[in-house]
């Protein structure tokens, strides 16, 4: 499933070309995809242009005139193309929504298996979705104080509370696999067994897996693509994820897959130890 580096990367791919783009007709090819009915959908886009395409968490957001938030969220196979009259075009092979716009060409939501989603919510009820979010964790509401409080107040897992879009938004199962192999802390230790120290080093390891998942334009494991419709750079980086049965790049243990919580979880034995010597206990 994309996460946030993912959809950052789409986002930033949309922008410079659909930014201004007004949309002359909506064509729903599969309405599963929707929150709100077909027709429903192509009364209130038409004629609206597109201001801004922005991200919160996992989801790609084009903010209409109105204002109007279009929230985009990819699912496991979801895609934004756009498209233009000639040149090169990413393959789009299973179209869901067709934006045509008035100055020609289309934006294309493509999803294979169909599990993404697009809804469509004005100023108030924006305000509201966004808000059952937790912070951005590369902005500066995510710090480390507030991480070590909220750790410290769960028993869950400390992977699945990475996972839970409530505590921080935008971090899957890649990056939290990740950023816990550079931590050094087993992801199936309980969150509020993480010490102070331990904290930190979580804390210094998400905020730079995402940055540097970012800069590679995302991790392809089988169906993400770009904007383009390239598939992205990081997935040699991988440390963890992905890697069972593989030395682990720092110590050379093969690194195990464990799975708790229905998702699988990557770790390396000697580097991520189930308890941890010092540090003291979670805020």
């Amino acid at each position: 499933m994309p996460e946030l580096p993912e959809a950052e990367t789409i986002v930033r791919g949309l922008r410079p070309v659909v930014t201004g783009a007004r949309i002359r007709r909506t064509r729903v090819q599969h309405e599963d995809v929707l929150e709100s009915s077909a027709a429903g959908l192509a009364r209130a886009l038409k004629g609206l242009a597109i201001q801004d395409v922005s991200r919160r968490g996992k989801n790609v957001v084009l903010v209409m005139e109105g204002p109007a938030y279009l929230v985009v969220n990819l699912g496991m196979t979801g895609g934004l193309y756009p498209l233009a009259a000639g040149g090169r075009n990413p393959a789009v092979t299973h179209p869901a929504v067709r934006f045509y716009f008035e100055e020609g060409g289309q934006l294309v939501y493509n999803d294979a298996r169909r599990f993404g989603r697009l809804r469509l919510l004005n100023g108030p009820d924006w305000e509201a979705w966004s808000r059952r979010l937790g912070p951005e964790p590369l902005s500066p509401a995510f710090t480390p104080d507030d991480l070590a409080a909220g750790l410290g107040a769960s028993r869950t897992p400390v992977r699945n509370w990475l996972l839970d879009q409530r505590r921080v938004a935008g971090v899957g199962n890649i990056y939290a696999s990740e950023a816990l192999h550079r931590a050094g802390i087993d992801p199936r230790r309980p969150a509020s067994s993480i010490g102070p120290e331990a904290t930190r080093r979580l804390y210094r390891s998400v905020v730079a897996v995402l940055s540097e998942a970012i800069r590679a334009r995302g991790t392809t494991i089988r169906d993400y693509r770009d904007a383009t419709g390239d598939e992205g750079g990081f997935g040699p980086r991988l440390r963890a994820y992905g890697r069972d049965g593989e030395p682990c790049l720092t110590c050379g243990t093969p690194i195990r897959r464990v799975v708790f919580g229905n998702r699988s979880a990557f770790l390396c034995p000697t580097c991520q130890p189930h308890e941890e010597s010092t540090g003291g206990s979670g805020a």
